[in-house]
């Protein structure tokens, strides 16, 4: 996970749409850049939906939110339709952000090791710092912690 109090890896990655986001774009707003390891999975669902349903919210605060994963642009157009969702999903598929971000890790499941994206999100301030992280995030409660969070 990367540190608290340093400039957040700026980055270049298509959205749901194929529209390409730089972090650099929402510079002077608040950015929840949330890491998450599928699509319409039980737990990357509830977290998706969670920030959706707040998304007026988190608008209201300034914040942008930015969920990644390494699933296709295509996977992220079905989640974003199936779903509803409000907010921006953006594809990693050659995990550059992914990594910088250092979120790949090997993961335990049931005894078998695999590599994989830990479930992290970081918020990141108007200047582009970090300046809360975390990487042991419940799925379900991730969207209200991260709306305490901004003040």
């Amino acid at each position: 996970m990367l540190e608290l109090g340093i400039k957040a890896p700026d980055f270049e990655l298509p959205d749901q749409n194929g529209e390409v986001h730089k972090l650099s774009d929402y510079a002077g707003k608040k950015v929840i850049l949330y890491f998450y390891p599928k699509d319409n999975t039980p737990g990357c669902t509830k977290q998706a939906c969670g920030f959706s349903e707040r998304y007026p919210q988190f608008t209201e605060k300034g914040a942008v939110i930015l969920g990644v994963s390494k699933d296709s642009v295509a996977s992220h157009k079905r989640f974003e339709e199936k779903y509803g969702l409000a907010f921006t999903l953006l594809a990693d598929p050659e995990r550059k952000v992914i990594e910088a971000y250092d979120v790949w890790k090997e993961k335990k499941n049931y005894g078998k090791v695999s590599m994989g994206v830990v479930r992290t999100t970081y918020l990141i301030d108007e200047q582009g710092i970090i300046i809360k992280a975390n990487d042991k995030v419940k799925a379900a409660d991730d969207p209200e912690n991260m709306l305490k969070e901004l003040v």
